[in-house]
């Protein structure tokens, strides 16, 4: 068989998606997601015009070979427009090829190692006692580890802090706001470093030993910084501190390492292995932090988890809702079958984004599971995606006290 057509879909149930949709001279559809938050369009517009020429009257089956040609065919390798782009073929391709097999994608990436992808949610609030609304919503829903963010005395807005919930209410937050300018939020590290501690004890204090906890510093902080940090979250258990510096500088988690022994996760703005070198082989950090679609795919996603085993490192995949539900279901697919599972980020798509992509995977117990239907289990409702039209949003800007843009 040969690929017959391949389209390129956008759609903003709520927030913008692009998925690539390929289909065989068989009839066959695979779906892979393309979404770069914010930058929509340059994805579009990298598959529409120099990836789907290559891709019709190829042979769908050999997706390694499809993968090298994208990558090293192009010459400008990397970067995260282009692995997004070779992702949604790959993941594409991958549907495929499990469709055609009548199984569900995990059984051809070696079976089940597990019975379900242990996740966690997004737990937040201005305060204290909002944050612990939010927890208990997230145990009610059966989350059984849940991120922890929480807003700082004398600063605004926060990115990663929703709006307040109430009782029983849906974590609902986008952080892409729907603007003609990006918003600008202010930060002062001192006065989180001095912060943050103080919540991670009242929340143990509330809610006990058991419930695995996790924080994300969102590479606000120096590698010192970073390190005093760690330290200083050591009483509370914590399952990871994600993103504590940015980790462009490897090196710089030298520093962090050997001052701690909160376990580190990193990566959710990689896209490739090399990304990770140092990282890896100097056991720098303890969780991958990666998503299938901003890292190539399956194919590459699965060869950079099966270094990482080497050194007793697992996967802790990068899953908001800004990764379509055809991403989600892939790395949950990966994550089911990979020997290193660590966890899974699990924020649950808007009611609209549902609709549009009709998913097979389940959440129960604290545990996802991505269904055995074959392929990925996705589909995709074209007429009703067609009835979002894009919506221009972008991400926020961080700036410091003094008004110096800063990482966000």
């Amino acid at each position: 068989m040969t690929i017959r057509n391949a389209e390129v879909l956008v759609t903003s149930p709520g927030r913008n998606f692009v998925t690539l949709r390929i289909t065989t001279d068989d009839g066959v559809v695979g779906l892979g997601d393309a979404t770069v938050n914010g930058r929509e369009l340059a994805t579009a517009a990298y598959l529409s015009e120099h990836v789907v020429p290559l891709l019709i009257g190829k042979d769908e089956h050999n997706i390694e070979d499809m993968w090298q040609f994208l990558y090293r065919g192009a010459y400008w390798r990397r970067g995260p427009i282009t692995m997004a782009a070779i992702a949604a073929v790959d993941v594409a391709l991958w549907d495929i090829k499990a469709k055609i097999a009548g199984l569900p994608l995990y059984q051809l990436l070696g079976g089940a190692s597990r019975v379900g992808a242990l996740a966690y949610g997004h737990a937040s609030g201005s305060d204290n006692d909002a944050l612990f609304s939010s927890i208990r919503n997230h145990l009610d829903q059966g989350f059984k580890a849940i991120r922890i963010q929480t807003g700082v005395p004398g600063l605004g807005q926060i990115y990663g802090v929703a709006t307040d919930q109430r009782p029983g209410e849906r974590y609902d937050y986008e952080p892409a706001k729907r603007l003609p300018l990006p918003a600008e939020e202010t930060w002062d590290t001192r006065a989180y470093l001095r912060h943050i501690p103080s919540v991670f004890a009242a929340v143990r204090e509330e809610f006990g030993p058991e419930l695995i906890l996790l924080h994300d510093g969102h590479h606000r902080m120096t590698p010192n910084q970073a390190a005093s940090l760690g330290k200083s979250l050591e009483p509370y258990d914590l399952f990871w501190l994600e993103d504590c510096t940015p980790g462009e500088n490897q090196e710089g988690l030298r520093r962090v390492r050997s001052q701690t022994t909160t376990p580190l996760a990193i990566g959710e703005v990689f896209n490739s292995v090399f990304d990770y070198q140092t990282l890896i082989t100097e056991q720098l950090i303890d969780y991958v932090r990666s998503a299938v679609t901003h890292t190539g795919g399956v194919t590459a996603l699965k060869k950079l988890m099966d270094f990482a085993a080497i050194y007793q490192i697992k996967s802790g995949f990068h899953g908001p809702t800004d990764i379509s539900p055809v991403g989600q279901a892939a790395q949950l697919h990966l994550g089911m079958a990979i020997h290193n599972f660590g966890i899974q980020e699990y924020m649950k798509h808007s009611p609209e984004t549902l609709e549009v992509f009709q998913t097979s995977y389940t959440f129960e117990n604290g545990l996802l599971h991505p269904g055995n239907n074959p392929g990925l289990g996705v589909d995709y409702n074209e007429e009703l995606a067609a009835s979002y039209g894009y919506t221009t949003a972008y991400l926020p800007v961080n700036r410091l006290l003094d008004g110096t843009v800063h990482d966000w």
